[in-house]
């Protein structure tokens, strides 16, 4: 069973404090997630990010057909990092850290996701076919819509 691994990083012209308090609010995912995921948060939202908070949600990454989701926020350190991952859901395993550092101009936003697909080389094939671009589009339609948000750090010279 392959292990995949998802990369990026986007640089934004906002405070550390800013970027924390949007990415650490589960309620902002669905302004950053295509519409035809079908994102719906089902609970799980009340409170601030803490360690054990369980966050429920249905996608729609297959065909329009609602999927449960559930995961799990496992670590947090404040304005620093934290790490989802799934309990429930589409995927055999899920593993996403979020890392957030100032820098000059703005704060750094690094994802690495680790996952792995069900269904043996049935899995491996619908990587091929269409999750792989599938996660690919969901990233680069984030960094389009925060960029359009907050937009884009520019170096004076």
């Amino acid at each position: 069973m392959a292990t995949y691994t998802l990369q990026r990083t986007q640089q934004l012209p906002i405070s550390l404090d800013k970027a924390w308090d949007f990415f650490s609010s589960p309620k902002n995912l669905k302004a950053i997630t295509p519409e035809y995921m079908g994102f719906n948060i089902l609970g799980g939202v009340d409170k601030g990010m803490y360690p054990g908070q369980i966050i429920e949600y249905t996608v729609k990454p297959v065909l329009g057909i609602p999927m449960y989701w559930m995961t799990e926020i496992t670590q947090v350190r404040d304005k620093e990092f934290f790490i989802d991952e799934q309990r429930v859901g589409p995927y055999s395993m899920w593993h996403h850290q979020h890392f957030f550092k100032a820098i000059e101009g703005g704060v750094e936003m690094e994802d690495i996701i680790h996952y792995r697909l069900p269904l043996g080389p049935l899995g491996s094939i619908a990587h091929a076919l269409f999750v792989k671009r599938q996660l690919e589009g969901i990233f680069k339609y984030r960094f389009t819509t925060l960029e359009a948000k907050w937009g884009t750090i520019t170096n004076p010279k």
